[in-house]
């Protein structure tokens, strides 16, 4: 087991080593760790050679960071990802739902901070490295481009860390929460920032993660008051969130065209690609917006149901449900 661990967060070094390791004992015969590495690493080797294939070679300003070697670590990660999510929706089934307040608590205060820390950080090594807001190639920023990718490299762990928000679905039965679009911008995410890491670090990669930070900062700060009963009456503002979302998709496409527009050197494949994840992503938040707030007021003026019995001391008969399933509160 501490082989398999090693070659999949170690990216595939110390090979020697582990070639050496041995199988726990079957039947009195030993059987050599060297058949399941040998069948890991082949794996390894065929989709790292068909990603550089693909994408050409790559930064090595980042070569030997951490999970960044090898994609077998972001592959496993997220193969566990989406099988938590079916396993634990079984194993939830009829079982009641979990509170984890307090978790809760702590983990979106820990997401807003490292969102904070990030946006502040990509801030400043941009502006030390004098970057352009057009269009910024991947090399000309010296030290401040090593700075950025740093930066960069937590985003793209940090992608792993919010798979918390599925699994926090799972243990508390929030399974209306865990759509599509939830489970298909949390795993896409997370992959795309591995390539991203390896081949693009730094320079026009910036933009995206910039805009996310400040709207996690807004998101997370929303989920982790949502935990408190008490703070319910000022949370009015959820829907201006999914705008918000709306908008810096829309402003990150507009970035990464302006640099099809006016060239900087960097890889054209790569701009073409992002913006068409992007647009996905607007398809996708935009169905989700209109389907949440658009359909609902239609409704209501359609049946238009008497005011005594649905409406009580001043507020509607309805239900506020908060984005990460924290809070499911009926007002009254």
């Amino acid at each position: 087991m501490n082989m398999v661990l090693e070659l999949v967060v170690g990216a595939g070094s110390n090979n020697d080593a582990l070639s050496s390791c041995k199988l726990p004992q079957w039947n009195g015969t030993a059987l050599p760790i060297s058949i399941l590495e040998e069948h890991l690493k082949a794996f390894d080797d065929e989709i790292n050679a068909f990603l550089d294939n693909t994408f050409g070679p790559r930064d090595s300003r980042v070569r030997g960071w951490f999970m960044l070697d090898s994609y077998l670590p972001t592959f496993f990660l997220t193969v566990i990802y989406l099988l938590s999510i079916w396993l634990g929706n079984k194993y939830m089934k009829n079982r009641p739902a979990l509170s984890l307040r307090g978790v809760l608590t702590l983990y979106n205060l820990g997401i807003t901070l490292l969102s904070t820390y990030m946006l502040a950080e990509l801030i400043l090594s941009t502006w030390e490295g004098g970057y352009n807001l057009q269009c910024q190639d991947l090399a000309s920023a010296g030290e401040a481009d090593i700075r950025v990718a740093k930066v960069l490299w937590w985003y793209y762990f940090s992608k792993s860390v919010e798979f918390l928000d599925t699994i926090f679905f799972v243990l508390r039965k929030k399974t209306s929460q865990i759509t599509f679009l939830h489970v298909y911008h949390h795993a896409s995410m997370f992959n795309i920032w591995w390539c991203v890491l390896n081949w693009i670090p730094c320079g026009q990669s910036f933009f995206g993660p910039t805009l996310n930070s400040f709207i996690h900062i807004l998101m997370y700060s929303y989920y982790g008051l949502s935990v408190f009963p008490s703070m319910h009456k000022y949370l009015w503002w959820k829907k201006y969130l999914t705008q918000a979302q709306l908008v810096q998709f829309v402003l990150t496409i507009t970035h990464t065209m302006s640099a099809v527009v006016k060239p900087c050197g960097f890889p054209f494949g790569c701009l073409i690609f992002q913006s068409s994840y992007m647009v996905t992503l607007v398809i996708l938040f935009l169905n989700f917006y209109i389907q949440t707030y658009r359909k609902k007021p239609v409704k209501k003026d359609m049946q238009e149901p008497p005011a005594a019995k649905d409406v009580r001391n001043g507020f509607s008969k309805a239900y506020f449900t908060a984005a990460n399933g924290v809070m499911d509160k009926k007002a009254q």
